[in-house]
């Protein structure tokens, strides 16, 4: 799912950490219907017995040999995924573990009905609600290093260019080597060193990324929003990935591209889809490129067009803004049989067939994606009472989601309004990325012209009163500031009537 554009990497306006505290618990109280918190008796009771069971009469191919380490942010400690990868011939062995989640929390269980209930873990600025209980998604069911533990491990065998030749499925027992960090790792690569299997990956994101060029795949280059903790202090800031963090990214793709094949050669899973967008969006969009003066030409792909922004330049920027509303529809599509397959299977931004296969300790429709697509690779039919669920997940996702959505948004909201609170009364330079036509209303002033600007520092978004064309740079004054309320009034800065 594309991240919204933004404008620059910038840190200024803290805030302190009880603001944040305070805005966050009245969030959440707001929505304690949607979001539980805390576990019930039962499920923490289930959790602790799960990850208590021993590993030693499991029906399972002993991987333990492999030297599969894990790449994520420093801090992480629920880890899906660890990897290891080596030359094959003229091409690549991929051996990609997912964490067994499955095993963990059975079906029709306490935690696999509370796991429905939540969806997916959420991700606040200050805190995480997780999907399952921390003594399984931190601790027995992740993958940590020099853990032995249960894992789906696919292989996937690749040609010189990067597309997959064969896939294969088990699960074994696996042991992490080591716990790797993307600066860490970029760093190492930088100086031309580094881990082999990063080396590798750094090799195969590429090529990976060229067969995404090449099928008509589309991502937005645009830099991920953090909100930064420093003792008692939190500031905003946007941080670029790093380009070892891509190849990973494509890795993984790679890996629920191999999942949605075998679902539907089988006739049975879950898929992510996303319709193409509409012509009339499409030329809508193109007609604003050649507006702003940086036309997409006839002949090159949207995702090549796309890779040529850069979110520093404010014309782009804007450009990256407006493209985001291509990215719309996605959704979940379960089916058990060939006929309920849909018509356009494919994740429209991927152009490809897709499935969520690679987070189980994070999202809930990974675990039953991973069970069903194991079954595949064994020839087998996925087991009657997995088959009388799957058309449930969609609709559990659809809700999370639409729940955490909410949620995250409303928290970015708060620390971009607290940050703005030090300000109120300075002339901040930002850059127009929307505007909306005044237009006619019931009063006798009507609605006036509105933009919305990307604020260069602090790194925040929000309407104004006033009229410039997309793109444009202007300068905004901090009129009010309300925290806990999550809202901020911007007005322009050479006339100070209007509210934001």
């Amino acid at each position: 799912m594309p991240h919204r554009p933004v404008a620059l990497h910038a840190s200024r306006g803290s805030v302190a950490a009880a603001v944040v505290r305070e805005g966050i618990d009245a969030l959440l109280a707001e929505h304690e219907d949607e979001v539980p918190l805390g576990f019930p008796p039962e499920v923490l009771a289930e959790a602790e017995r799960a990850a208590a069971r021993e590993l030693t009469d499991l029906e399972r191919a002993d991987r333990t040999d492999v030297p599969f380490v894990t790449l994520d942010p420093a801090t992480s400690t629920d880890l899906d995924q660890a990897m290891h990868l080596e030359r094959s011939g003229d091409g690549y062995r991929v051996l990609y573990a997912i964490a067994d989640v499955p095993w963990f929390v059975p079906l029709d269980g306490p935690l696999d009905h509370e796991a429905r209930r939540r969806g997916e873990t959420l991700y606040l600025p200050d805190r995480r609600i997780p999907l399952h209980p921390e003594i399984l998604s931190e601790g027995a069911a992740s993958l940590l290093p020099e853990q032995t533990t249960t894992a789906f491990v696919w292989q996937l065998d690749l040609d010189a260019r990067g597309a997959v030749q064969g896939i294969g499925l088990e699960r074994a027992l696996v042991r992490s080597r080591a716990k790797l960090g993307y600066d860490e790792v970029q760093a190492a690569l930088d100086r031309g060193e580094g881990h082999p299997t990063m080396v590798l990956l750094e090799e195969i994101g590429a090529l990976r990324g060229q067969l995404e060029a090449e099928r008509g795949g589309a991502s937005l280059n645009v830099p991920e929003q953090e909100v930064l903790a420093e003792g008692e202090r939190v500031h905003l800031a946007w941080r670029t990935p790093n380009p070892i963090e891509d190849a990973n990214a494509q890795v993984s793709l790679m890996t629920g591209m191999a999942a949605a094949s075998l679902m539907l050669e089988h006739g049975a899973g879950i898929l992510r889809t996303m319709p193409p967008a509409s012509p009339r969006a499409v030329d809508r969009f193109r007609r604003q490129t050649e507006v702003l003066g940086v036309p997409w030409p006839a002949e090159q792909g949207y995702g090549a067009y796309l890779a040529s922004l850069t979110w520093r330049d404010p014309v782009h920027l804007a450009l990256l803004n407006q493209a985001a509303t291509l990215f719309r529809g996605a959704s979940y599509t379960a089916f058990t049989r060939h006929e309920e397959i849909p018509e356009q299977p494919e994740q429209a931004a991927i152009a490809a067939p897709y499935a969520h296969a690679t987070a189980p300790l994070r999202r809930l429709v990974d675990r039953f994606v991973l069970l069903v697509c194991h079954a595949h690779a064994r020839g087998s039919a996925p087991a009657p009472e997995l088959l009388a669920v799957l058309g449930e997940i969609p609709a559990a996702m659809q809700r999370s989601g639409a729940a955490a959505g909410t949620l995250e948004r409303e928290a970015i909201r708060l620390v971009e309004t607290a940050a703005l609170a030090t300000q109120v009364g300075e002339v901040l330079d930002a850059s127009v990325i929307e505007r909306r036509e005044a237009r006619e209303g019931d009063g006798a002033e009507g609605s006036p012209a509105r933009v919305e600007v990307q604020l260069t520092e602090p790194p925040v978004t929000a309407w104004v009163t006033m009229d410039a064309p997309i793109g444009a740079r202007v300068r905004v004054r901090v009129d009010s500031v309300d925290p806990l309320a999550r809202r901020a009034t911007l007005v322009a800065a050479d006339d100070a009537a209007g509210a934001a």
